[in-house]
């Protein structure tokens, strides 16, 4: 509770001045940004409106009205990592009012740890990927190339970057296996299927025995996938062209090419995969990473049963 004698309940003076040694302070000790000062005091300024509708303040509010402001916060669906900054604001202030011996007390050290809510990815159907797939023109060089890329990319779940940057040594033709070298250089085998492997072998046989007037680029054969001219692909170019493959398969959600690497998980997931055969085959250090993707996979379960159970809601 508050020992300052004057703890007028609305007293917007007495706050903004005790505002405003907070930031000093965390300006000259902690080194705090300009523009984190700026937000965190933007930040209490509006902890004090709401409390002051509950005929409180800064100085005195317990734990049960912070509890109620935040949860005026997810109501308004405000961003997590906005929240978070608040209940930091709201901590160093209580600390400071702890310092000062205006509280004996820090409501904040009491609150539950906030709940991360990563957004889910996006998804693709398999028949929305099987569309995906088709929509190259197999006929062409790059074509060809674009759908021997699109199916590698589903059959193994690779980082975009991993796909464009792949050379012919990296791939174990026999084992129908890739050498991936990922983030933070960790090196990992990824298998890939039947499907891919017969299109790796028409892009490499096409690939070797293109003409120079062909239009095939004239690059080193240690690159699987090469750009037009002398240069490798490039994950923008990858991207713009995988759009044009969606719009050209009628998919209503654009895909990323990272897209591609959400469906690979979840609709492993979805057909008994083991959560840590997948962790190891996307390359993730923690298994907390790989997790979300259990949970769209029972969204999925969900709307199935919605969709077609008599008792569901589409039933």
């Amino acid at each position: 509770m508050s020992k300052d004698s004057h703890s007028g309940l609305s007293d917007d003076s007495r706050c903004s001045e005790r505002i405003e040694g907070l930031l000093h302070r965390l300006a000259m000790l902690r080194g705090f940004s300009k523009q984190t000062l700026v937000s965190y005091q933007a930040d209490l300024n509006d902890v004090q409106r709401f409390l002051q509708t509950r005929r409180s303040s800064l100085f005195i509010a317990d734990e049960a009205l912070i509890e109620a402001y935040l949860a005026t916060l997810n109501r308004r669906g405000m961003a997590g990592s906005t929240i978070r900054r608040r209940r930091s604001a709201m901590s160093s202030w209580f600390s400071f009012l702890l310092a000062e011996g205006i509280r004996d007390d820090h409501p904040c050290k009491r609150l539950p740890p906030q709940r991360l809510h990563r957004p889910l990815p996006k998804m693709l159907s398999e028949a929305e990927v099987e569309a995906l797939l088709a929509a190259p023109d197999v006929n062409d060089y790059y074509g060809l190339r674009d759908r021997c890329m699109l199916e590698l990319l589903y059959a193994s779940g690779l980082r975009v970057s991993e796909l464009v940057g792949l050379r012919s040594s990296q791939l174990d033709k026999n084992a129908m296996l890739l050498r991936v070298i990922g983030k933070g250089d960790k090196e990992r085998l990824v298998p890939y299927g039947e499907e891919a492997a017969v299109w790796l072998k028409r892009w490499e046989r096409v690939k070797s025995s293109a003409s120079p007037d062909s239009g095939a680029p004239r690059i080193s054969a240690s690159f699987l996938f090469p750009g037009r001219g002398d240069k490798p692909m490039t994950r923008q170019n990858f991207w713009l062209r995988l759009r044009r493959y969606a719009i050209t398969a009628g998919l209503q959600r654009l895909p990323s090419p990272h897209t591609l690497r959400h469906a690979f998980a979840t609709h492993l997931l979805n057909h008994g995969a083991d959560l840590r055969a997948v962790q190891m085959l996307l390359g993730h250090a923690n298994i907390s990473t790989t997790e979300i993707y259990t949970h769209i996979s029972r969204v999925r379960l969900h709307e199935a049963v919605n969709r077609a159970h008599p008792l569901g809601k589409g039933g």
